[in-house]
């Protein structure tokens, strides 16, 4: 018998207002911070935890964030958000971070997963938000958000740091709204020639 073929499960997104809404409701500036950086750079939990201040590439000509031994212990860069660095500047400002950028209680290692999880879901319990389990909803929102406005698979698939384009291709079908810009071919043709008439 054939093995079965691979049910791929499309992930849940949230909208840009629903993410508008989130940081809006989060008050606590770290907690906002750790959110708005998993987003704005399409970071797993394991990746934003781990971030150090020295990842945090804010030389004009690059703006980056540094990603280092990630899923399959792989080094990669994504992009910094211009509206993210004038707020992690407020936030190292008063909280001066040392070894890591989001540090756990008592400042020795960074803030748990745990805690991270716990952050998102009372934030996205205040601004009523129902879609989206955990914080991986913010990496799936990012990858969709990018695509939308514009960037490349390929591109994507390096800020994501997916091994293959194939696991970055289902954020594809994620936007039926680029299927309504479309035309078919036949309306082309019939265009051209009604016009040549």
């Amino acid at each position: 018998m054939p093995p079965r073929p691979r049910m791929t499960k499309i992930p849940s997104v949230l909208s840009e207002e629903e993410i508008k809404r989130l940081f809006d409701v989060t008050t606590n500036l770290k907690h906002r911070v750790l959110l708005k950086t998993a987003y704005s750079a399409g970071l797993r939990l394991s990746e934003v935890i781990r971030l150090r201040p020295e990842h945090i590439e804010s030389d004009p000509s690059r703006m980056m964030i540094r990603v280092e031994q990630s899923k399959g212990r792989k080094d990669r860069y994504t992009v910094l958000s211009r509206t993210l660095l004038s707020e992690l500047r407020e936030y190292w400002h008063r909280y001066q971070p040392r070894e890591w950028l989001f540090p756990g209680r008592g400042g020795n290692y960074h803030i748990g997963p745990t805690t991270v999880h716990q952050i998102f879901v009372r934030a996205k319990k205040k601004a009523g938000i129902i879609r989206g389990r955990g914080l991986h909803v913010l990496r799936h929102s990012f990858a969709t958000h990018m695509l939308y406005h514009g960037t490349d698979l390929y591109t994507l698939k390096q800020l994501l740091g997916h091994t293959s384009i194939k696991t970055t291709t289902i954020y594809l079908h994620l936007l039926p709204e680029r299927y309504s810009r479309l035309t078919s071919p036949l309306d082309h043709i019939f265009a051209h020639v009604e016009g040549e008439s």
